[in-house]
């Protein structure tokens, strides 16, 4: 399309008439979508936004890494809603995240984002592409009711209604107004705490379904790293050097950053491990970290502002940190 506007929208088109469609921007272009992402969660149209971050604000750094766009992925948009963001950290991960992005969306009915950044989206390795018949596709969960049985906004026992095609001899009004089951738009408290309490729900109640990571020698260690995308990877190297100082170190890497995995951190806060986030910004999903250990251990921020990756001396630094705290 001829702008991020014009393609936030089209792809919803697209949508409604029976595809599976996506689109990719990176920091600004992201900003302008905001509206859409918002209609998109609204109406829950299923679709991908693909957000290869770099240095902001504004226009910021082009071309060179940032992971600053985390909380506006998540609450970028007005209103109440909830939204399923994941980060790879290699090309392979981009293959294989795509498709559980798109599955994502097909199952909850919600705009996924796919929160790369810069490194990751010119990195060029190896990637392995299975054939088609060997990956699992959620399909589009059609409804099975007669045209004059069908409301397309009334939800089923998992809170999330049937579609349909456009054209297919169903109506359909869809609107980012607040609505009832048939898409009318309904000016009332009463259908918005209906409709925003299952748009929030149907995420939240199924949290710990959604919620996916790695951990690395965790049980054992004193101090765990948080990471995502591109910085996970410099935190291996971080993690050795910590080693090296003698100090029991684990890793925990978000695949799905949003929603935020709280059981397991608070698992970990209770287990009496220092916890290090490292991430390239000044601390947003360092937030959700301190947020969900309520002081019962240190929180340590290993943060930067982009252009480059971290130096893995710099997170060394702040386990070794973390780890004093302790005592």
């Amino acid at each position: 399309m001829e702008d991020e506007l014009a393609s936030s929208i089209a792809l919803q088109g697209a949508v409604w008439a029976g595809k599976k469609a996506m689109t990719v921007t990176s920091g600004p272009g992201f900003s302008l979508m905001m509206e859409h992402i918002g209609l998109a969660a609204m109406t829950e149209c299923p679709c991908v936004f693909v957000n290869v971050q770099r240095g902001g604000p504004s226009t910021g750094l082009p071309t060179l890494p940032g992971q600053a766009d985390m909380m506006q992925a998540r609450w970028g948009s007005h209103g109440d809603y909830e939204i399923i963001a994941l980060s790879p950290d290699s090309p392979q991960e981009c293959f294989d995240f795509m498709i559980d992005a798109f599955n994502l969306s097909e199952e909850y009915r919600v705009p996924v984002m796919f929160m790369m950044d810069e490194c990751v989206g010119h990195m060029m390795e190896r990637v392995v592409i299975p054939k088609a018949d060997k990956i699992d596709i959620v399909p589009r969960k059609f409804t099975k009711k007669k045209p004059e049985e069908y409301l397309p906004f009334e939800p089923e026992y998992d809170l999330i209604p049937g579609m349909v095609k456009a054209g297919d001899g169903y109506r359909i009004h869809v609107t980012g107004l607040t609505h009832d089951y048939k898409g009318y738009p309904v000016m009332s408290a009463e259908c918005q705490e209906q409709l925003v309490h299952r748009l929030v729900n149907k995420i939240r109640l199924n949290a710990d379904k959604i919620c996916r990571w790695e951990e690395t020698n965790v049980e054992d260690a004193d101090v765990v790293v948080i990471s995502f995308g591109i910085t996970s990877r410099v935190a291996v190297e971080a993690v050795a050097l910590a080693e090296k100082e003698g100090i029991k170190v684990g890793m925990m890497r978000l695949i799905v950053v949003w929603p935020f995995p709280e059981k397991r951190v608070r698992e970990l806060a209770q287990q009496g491990k220092a916890l290090v986030m490292a991430e390239m910004n000044y601390g947003q999903v360092f937030y959700e970290v301190d947020r969900c250990v309520q002081g019962k251990v240190p929180v340590v921020l290993a943060g930067h502002s982009g252009g480059t990756v971290h130096n893995a001396e710099d997170i060394a630094e702040k386990i070794v940190e973390a780890y004093k705290c302790l005592s």
